[in-house]
């Protein structure tokens, strides 16, 4: 499975598994692994932001497991409403 169908996938799993009375779409939050950067993500987000879905890219720094974590966490901690953190 391609990694666009594989984030599809479970965004659709947790977005319509959660209340259907949500008006608002939730920010879909897509991180990088070790091989990769950010823009590895830009085609998904390409189709999301299509889709009417806010989505951002964290460019994690690879720097320690715990640094890495708190980073992302900071970022989560700036987003108003419901995400999803793919």
């Amino acid at each position: 499975m391609s990694k666009f169908a594989a984030t599809i996938a479970v965004a659709n799993t947790l977005l319509f598994g959660t209340v259907a009375a949500e008006e608002s779409k939730p920010t879909i939050v897509l991180v990088h692994g070790a091989f990769a950067d950010s823009s590895s993500w830009n085609g998904v987000v390409n189709h999301l932001k299509k889709e009417g879905y806010k989505a951002i890219t964290v460019a994690n720094p690879l720097r320690s497991v715990s640094t890495d974590a708190s980073f992302v966490s900071d970022i989560l901690a700036s987003i108003e409403g419901p995400e999803v953190l793919v």
